[in-house]
């Protein structure tokens, strides 16, 4: 049995808060590639009803956040066929999206209710890939047999 097979057995047989912990990243990784794609159809609407200050920077922006809504869905599904990289594309994420969220609490325009609904995400998904068991479920064959990898 290799060490994908042997992470993938230890997850059936977990009393599922593995599963559980799986599904929940997946859940809210689709759900953040969701709300980017909400948010790119809204500032393409907001790009043709108002005037932009900048529309080369109003245009910037659409391409970024599209950019974003795509790497977000790409991890999302990468995370359903438990591919090593999705993880880290995950924790990435996450930490970007950590550092809005402690942007939405500050300053003069402050939205700490953005700033909850970005930050709750983005802490549980990183501690569930921080768990032993889920970072287990998305270990490479090479790495499952090094006990020192990790």
């Amino acid at each position: 049995m290799n060490g994908r097979d042997a992470g993938r057995d230890a997850t059936a047989s977990a009393p599922g808060g593995v599963r559980a912990a799986l599904l929940t990243v997946t859940v809210l990784l689709f759900a953040e590639a969701a709300a980017l794609a909400a948010m790119v159809v809204w500032l393409v609407i907001d790009l043709l009803v108002l005037q932009p200050s900048s529309f080369a920077t109003a245009i910037a922006l659409i391409v970024i956040t599209a950019l974003a809504a795509v790497w977000v869905a790409a991890i999302a599904v990468a995370s359903v066929r438990r591919a090593p990289w999705a993880r880290a594309g995950a924790i990435v994420w996450q930490v970007l999206q950590l550092s809005i969220a402690v942007g939405a609490f500050q300053g003069l325009f402050a939205r700490p209710d953005i700033g909850w609904a970005l930050l709750i995400p983005a802490v549980t998904v990183v501690g569930l890939l921080l768990w032993p068991p889920v970072r287990a479920a998305y270990a490479r064959d090479e790495d499952a047999s090094h006990p020192t990898a990790g």
